[in-house]
């Protein structure tokens, strides 16, 4: 039986990086996490572009785009959804999860979800610290072994 795991490095992959701009005191050492994560994997930061849009909403659109583009081989999205005092938090966490899936699925193309949907800043912030547990790097990681795992797929056509 053979066993196809994806494999990690990121030399030669050209990826894509939407990070939402509003939580920024998450978001940033959400993007700092993926991109440590990346160069440690051999990424190169000029096959690297990132993508800022105003909130975790805009993410999903960007993201269908940048997978539909044929420019990048992997897309990853990147935002904090803090819940508040109104339903907003589970009608804008469901609008990004599921955009962010149809965005892959609609294009065959790995887009990973690195958006935190807490309960309070705090636990946004201990998800986003320069250390193991970072998400952003966690979804850097799974874009990449995505990537690969799918190059290992064999295609009709």
């Amino acid at each position: 039986m053979e066993e196809n795991v994806g494999r990690i490095p990121a030399d030669g992959l050209r990826l894509a990086i939407v990070v939402a701009k509003w939580n920024s005191f998450v978001t940033d050492g959400l993007l700092d996490g993926a991109m440590k994560a990346l160069r440690e994997a051999g990424g190169d930061e000029s096959a690297i572009e990132i993508f800022r849009v105003p909130g975790a909403f805009e993410i999903p659109l960007v993201c269908q785009h940048a997978a539909t583009s044929g420019s990048y081989d992997g897309v990853i999205a990147l935002g904090a959804v803090i819940r508040g005092e109104t339903p907003h938090f589970e009608y804008v966490c469901r609008a990004v999860t599921d955009g962010v899936s149809q965005a892959a699925l609609g294009s065959g193309v790995p887009v990973t979800f690195g958006v935190l949907t807490t309960d309070t800043a705090e636990h946004a912030i201990a998800r986003s610290r320069d250390d193991a547990n970072n998400k952003g790097g966690e979804a850097a990681m799974a874009a990449l072994e995505m990537i690969h795992l799918l190059k290992n797929i064999p295609r009709q056509g």
